[in-house]
């Protein structure tokens, strides 16, 4: 992660989660956030619908010139990037894995502008929407209205909690001798 908004917002996702493999949407605060809210938005984790923005900040909406709620998160995408996004905001939404990417766009005088993309999920709930955060930050200000974005880059963020181990498996680890092979003990 290079942009210090994505790090930021990244370091306050970690320690909502406590310890879990993501934080409840409840417990994200905007307050708590304030600088950052014209660059976060929260994503509808519907792939009929190309990923719909429930909510998104002004910047972003200043970026593309419009207001993007109900629009297509996936559609701001060039053809060949498209299935990559939607893939991407699968594993997010789905493995509970947090990803950042490098996107390249053009502006409407045709000169492109670099961004950087955060995608964190939200922990799932029983009989609710699935949904996602994240963070849409360009590397440089002063630009014109932005299009044809294009992924160029994209890791996810194994920041997993570690496993604990329960005292049955502790006990059988103690009386192992040689190579034994367990599986389940993830």
């Amino acid at each position: 992660m290079k942009h210090p908004s994505n790090q930021e917002f990244f370091a306050y996702w970690d320690e909502k989660r406590a310890g879990e493999r993501a934080p409840d949407r409840s417990e994200i605060e905007p307050g708590a956030v304030r600088e950052l809210l014209g660059d976060i938005f929260v994503l509808s984790y519907d792939s009929t619908a190309g990923y719909p923005f429930r909510v998104a900040g002004t910047r972003i909406c200043a970026l593309l010139g419009r207001d993007l709620k109900d629009r297509s998160f996936s559609a701001l995408f060039i053809e060949d990037s498209r299935r990559e996004i939607e893939d991407i905001i699968t594993v997010v939404t789905e493995e509970m894995l947090a990803a950042v990417a490098g996107i390249t766009a053009t502006s409407a005088d045709g000169a492109p502008v670099h961004l950087e993309l955060l995608l964190l999920p939200f922990n799932n709930r029983a009989h609710a929407p699935m949904s996602l955060t994240g963070l849409l930050a360009p590397f440089a200000g002063g630009h014109s209205v932005l299009r044809e974005f294009k992924l160029t880059t994209w890791r996810y963020l194994g920041h997993q909690p570690p496993q604990r181990l329960v005292p049955r498996a502790i006990r059988k680890l103690k009386l192992a001798r040689g190579l034994m092979v367990y599986e389940g003990l993830r």
